[in-house]
Formats: structure tokens, sequence, C-alpha cells
């Protein structure tokens, strides 16, 4: 079955599509460095760099994606993301970034493919936008617009109950035709822990590097360094008596609990970030292993290799050398897990 990704990203969630018979040929992405990362996980794909608010690019892409039967798009979610500055859904309908969902309904229109799934942080069900003049949720938009074409189908699900070592709320909506069931993934009995995924990786500290492409560790201020070696698998810097954050003349620094923090190891872990850089982002700390000086291993945030097996991606996905590392923890901090789009996706049962 021939596809088409819009706001692909680096297309990681499209990772397992071809064990579910899918083949995206055409692809769309801002961004230019992401756009190339696209390409060289995707030699074959046509992937059509640029912003699909220009009339030129969108209908280069829905000319080359002419005989698509499935569609997969992203639209940005930073305008609709309560982590970003929007908590309020009258920010959001002033926010820009939101209104870029019509594209994917034009190419709806357009290509009419047989299946459709779009997919965005839980916020996507309840925002409205202007349409038809009133304000309309995008569920009511696809269903004024589609209704009599698909079965529209939409649900808010957690990437940890798809076998993904990762709590990551999304919500996805489904297109399909009328013969065709697509029902809903059964959750796992046993969810996978970051134990079960990153366990038996070497211990690393920060800066130091190992023999696994991609298992190195980044260079941290030796403060911080300090702060969480002092602190305990699934807690915070702000808990420690003594070693806590704090300013260079010894002023305790106000956060909160969620911030240098350590994961815990028997629990997925949490939602990964963009900022998952950062050991003072959200809950991006290694959960660490208490040594003999009662301080913990592995102060620092995860590896790359470590975010790749903590988001679902397999153990050899192969990318270059040469990619700049902070494009690998951006890409996979705004993706969704591919093991949840081929769990959905591997439902699909059409006559």
């Amino acid at each position: 079955m021939i596809g088409l990704s819009l706001f692909s990203g680096a297309g990681i969630g499209e990772t397992f599509l071809k064990d579910c018979g899918i083949d995206i040929l055409t692809a769309n992405e801002l961004i230019e460095r992401r756009a190339n990362l696209y390409r060289v996980l995707y030699p074959d794909c046509n992937m059509i760099c640029g912003d699909i608010s220009s009339k030129e690019v969108f209908d280069s892409v829905i000319k080359s994606a002419q005989n698509s039967e499935f569609l997969i798009a992203s639209p940005p979610c930073q305008g609709m993301s309560i982590a970003g500055k929007n908590r309020y859904e009258d920010t959001m309908v002033n926010d820009p970034r939101n209104y870029l969902i019509n594209y994917v309904f034009e190419a709806i229109e357009q290509l009419l493919p047989k299946y459709v799934i779009i997919e965005n942080v839980p916020m996507l069900l309840k925002i409205k936008l202007p349409w038809n003049g009133k304000m309309q949720t995008v569920l009511e938009i696809l269903k004024e617009k589609f209704d009599k074409y698909y079965i529209i189908d939409s649900k808010i699900v957690d990437a940890a109950d798809y076998g993904v070592p990762q709590t990551r709320l999304r919500a996805i909506i489904k297109l399909y035709p009328i013969d065709c069931e697509w029902p809903w993934p059964i959750p796992v009995l046993f969810k996978s822990t970051v134990r079960d995924a990153i366990g038996d990786l070497p211990s690393l500290e920060a800066g130091e590097k190992s023999e696994i492409p991609w298992h190195y560790a980044r260079k941290h201020d030796p403060r911080h360094v300090l702060w969480m070696k002092h602190t305990r698998t699934g807690t915070s810097a702000f808990s420690n008596k003594k070693y806590y954050p704090q300013k260079v003349d010894g002023t305790r620094i106000k956060g909160y609990e969620s911030s240098y923090r350590r994961m815990k190891w028997d629990e997925p872990a949490p939602t990964i970030t963009m900022r998952n850089d950062a050991i003072s982002s959200q809950r991006n700390v290694h959960p660490g292993r208490l040594l003999d000086n009662g301080t913990y291993s592995d102060a620092r945030v995860l590896t790359p290799y470590e975010l790749m097996l903590l988001t679902s991606l397999p153990k050899n996905w192969k990318i270059p050398n040469d990619i700049p590392e902070i494009l690998i923890r951006q890409v996979i901090g705004e993706s969704i897990p591919p093991l949840m789009i081929k769990r959905i996706v591997g439902e699909l049962k059409c006559n």
C-alpha cells in the first residue's frame, strides 16, 4: 500500500510501517535538517522539503502522492501542548501553528486515501478552530467534511499500553472505509520498563563513551553532576538535604520536583521531551545504581542510544555517525513512538 506522510519530522514514527505493508513514497517536512535525516532513513521516498502552506509546495506534494491509499499526519503540536506557553484554549485558537491541520483536511479531500491517521497531543481533541463561521473541534470538522466517506474514530492512548517503555499520551484520529474494521489494540498485560529497555547497557558517567554506537554521555556542569550523584533513583535533587540545586553563592534554587530528577527503573520512562539534553529539565536523568560509597552512578541525562530504545526504535537502527547529537535528541523528543504506530496500524482489517 502506497502512503503519504505530512509534517514528517525525521519519520521516526514510520519506522515499522513497512512491516504493516505500507510504503511511504511521498513525505513533506518544513525543516531542512530533519528532511535531510528523513532522506537518509528513507532513500526511496520523495521527501519534499518546504512550507506546506505554500501553494507550490502543497501542489507538489499532492501531485507526487496521487496514488496514495494511506495518509499519516502529525501537524505541529507546539500551539496545543500544555508543556508550552499556551495553556488555555482561547490562546491556542490564536496560534497560527494550529491552522496547519487545514492542509491535512485539504490533502484528504483531494486524495481520498482509504486510511488516515492524524496524531498529536491530547489537546487535539479539545481545541476548537474557526470553520464555516463557527468554532468547531477537529473531529466536528472532519465529520462535517468526510462523514459520508469514512468511519471517523478517535482516542487518547498511552504508548506504554502498547509495549513502548515510555509513558506518552497521544490523541489518535483514524479515518477508514465503512466496509473495514480497525479496532484499537488491546493494551499489554505487563508494561515494558526502563530496566527492560536499557538495564543491560554499560554504566557511563558524564563525558564518558562506550563502544556501542550512540551510547555516550554528555558532559555536564560539575555542580549538576555532584547533586545528581547524591540523588536516589526515582527522586529529585531538590529533595536532598545537602547536595540540592543551588547558586554559586550557596543559595537554594527554587524549582519543581520534576526537574533534576532521576527516572525509576521498574516503570516506563516519563515522556521524553525536546529538552532531553538538560539535567534541569523534566525527569531526564538516568535512574543510576547505588555505589559502595553511598552515591549513585550515571549522574547524567540519557544517551542518544538509550533515548532510541526508550522510544521503541530497534537496537540496530542505523543512522550515520555524522548526524548531530542534538538533532537526534530533538526528533526523538517530538516523535510518536514507532511501536505504538505499528500496533495501531497492525489492527487494520479490510475486506
